[in-house]
């Protein structure tokens, strides 16, 4: 069983996992293509942070919404745990942003990830979720280390 709650980014086995998440994109990618939030950051206005925990209150993964207008959102920092990979934490942890991002009436999600054989799963998740690449958005700049994809939410009537 997974819950998904708000949470605080500062809290001690979050900054853990968020440190993890941090020496693995500095690992992986040259430190100008490093997008990942640190927790002060994810403390910010106009940015909501997830965390997913097991029953015994095991932190498992987490996520972020960052707010880039009223219609549209961006995907930051999601982590799965080490221990926890494999069994259905991420898709947990994007099917809920992607219900709040439709209740706020986001029209689209967008997101960064790496374009490494280390993000290859992550890619996978997010194809699967139905996003499709496009062209670098917000802030973003063309990058051969980033992959930028968007999804289409459903248009709300009434």
């Amino acid at each position: 069983m997974v819950t998904i709650a708000d949470d605080d980014p500062r809290r001690p086995d979050v900054l853990a996992l968020l440190g993890e998440h941090l020496a693995d994109m500095f690992a992986t990618s040259p430190a100008e293509s490093v997008h990942a939030l640190d927790p002060d950051a994810l403390s910010a206005p106009g940015i909501t942070f997830w965390s997913a925990r097991g029953d015994d209150g095991t932190l498992l993964g987490c996520a972020a919404l960052k707010e880039l207008s009223p219609q549209d959102g961006e995907l930051k920092s999601m982590r799965t745990a080490t221990a926890a990979r494999g069994q259905g934490v991420g898709g947990a942890l994007l099917e809920h942003v992607l219900s709040v991002a439709e209740r706020r009436g986001y029209r689209s999600v967008h997101l960064e990830t790496g374009t490494q054989d280390y993000f290859a799963p992550a890619r996978r998740l997010y194809e699967r979720a139905g996003f499709v690449t496009c062209p670098p958005f917000a802030s973003y700049v063309p990058d051969p280390h980033s992959a930028f994809y968007r999804l289409a939410l459903p248009t709300r009537v009434g």
